[in-house]
C-alpha cells in the first residue's frame, strides 16, 4: 500500500476538520496528491495548513448542492487532468428525542449525510466510467448506520441510507472495475463528538464526564476513538490491499459492533 497512491489524486470531502482532516493527512503522507474540500473555506485551509502544500489543494464545496459538485469536481479535474479516489466524508449531526424531532432538523441530517453522497458518488462515477478509470470511492457511514442510536434517530436513518447505497451502488459498478465501500466509525472525538457530548448529557440530566466515561466503558478496547483509526482504514479501503472487496461496511468501532 506504501506506493499506491504515488502520482494519483484524491478527494476528500468534509476534509476540513476531525476524521475528514485525519483522512486528508493519512493520503498526503502516502504521496497522493489530495484535495481537501469543506463547506468551510477557512476550514479547508487549516488543514492544509497542517498536512502541507506541496501535494494539497483546497475547494469550497456544499456536497448538498449538484451544480457545486460538478464545477469543483471539473476545476479539480482541469488541475490534476485526472482523479483515483474518492473519499466522501462530509457529515453532520443533532440530538433529540423522536418526539421532539424537528423537520429541519431531519432534513438537515438527511440532506448531509445522504444526499451528500448520492450526489459526491454519483459526480465520480460518471468521470469514473467516462474515464475507464477503475476508481475507489469510501464512504464515511457510521457505527449508528449499524444499531440505531437513542437521541440519534434521524442521523441512524440518514447512515443506514449510507450502507444500502454504498451496497448498492457498488453491485451497479463492479463490471466497470470501481470499488465502492464504508466504514462506519464508532465514538469518535472529534469537535462533532464533543458537541453530542454536551447536548447528550443536557438531554438525559448527566455530567458531560459521565458521558465520556460512558462511551469509554461500552468500548471493548477501552478508549474513545480517534480519526486516525479510521483515516487508517479508509486508505486500505482505497488501496490495492483491498482489492477483493467492494459493498462492504467496515465496523471500526472499538469492538462495540462486531456484525
Amino acid at each position: 500500500m506504501d506506493k499506491d497512491f504515488i502520482g494519483k489524486t484524491v478527494i476528500v470531502t468534509g476534509a476540513g476538520g476531525g476524521i475528514g482532516r485525519a483522512i486528508a493527512h493519512a493520503f498526503y503522507k502516502l504521496e497522493a496528491t489530495v484535495c481537501i474540500t469543506d463547506l468551510s473555506l477557512k476550514a479547508a485551509k487549516e488543514t492544509q495548513e497542517i498536512i502541507g502544500n506541496e501535494r494539497s489543494q483546497v475547494y469550497e464545496l456544499d456536497v448538498t448542492d449538484k451544480k457545486n459538485i460538478e464545477n469543483v469536481f471539473e476545476k479539480i479535474l482541469e488541475t490534476n487532468k485526472s482523479y483515483d479516489v474518492l473519499a466522501s466524508n462530509a457529515g453532520v449531526s443533532t440530538m433529540n428525542y423522536v418526539e421532539n424531532l424537528t423537520e429541519d432538523e431531519w432534513d438537515f441530517n438527511m440532506n448531509v449525510n445522504a444526499k451528500g453522497i448520492f450526489l459526491t458518488n454519483q459526480a465520480a462515477i460518471k468521470y469514473f466510467k467516462m474515464s475507464k478509470t477503475k476508481g475507489k470511492i469510501v464512504n464515511t457511514a457510521s457505527l449508528a448506520a449499524k444499531v440505531g442510536a437513542p437521541l440519534l434517530a434521524h442521523y441512524s436513518a440518514s447512515k443506514f441510507a449510507v450502507v444500502g447505497f454504498t451496497q448498492a451502488l457498488a453491485r451497479e459498478v463492479a463490471k466497470d472495475g470501481i470499488r465502492v465501500n464504508a466504514v462506519c466509525p464508532g465514538l469518535v472525538k472529534t469537535s462533532m463528538q464533543d458537541r453530542e457530548v454536551q447536548w447528550e448529557a443536557k438531554l438525559r440530566g448527566l455530567s458531560p464526564d459521565k458521558v465520556i466515561q460512558e462511551y469509554i466503558d461500552m468500548t471493548p478496547l477501552g478508549r474513545l476513538e480517534k480519526p486516525e483509526d479510521v483515516a487508517d482504514v479508509v486508505t486500505f479501503l482505497a488501496s490495492e490491499n483491498s482489492r477483493f472487496m467492494t459493498g462492504q461496511a467496515i465496523n471500526v468501532t472499538g469492538g462495540i459492533y462486531t456484525t
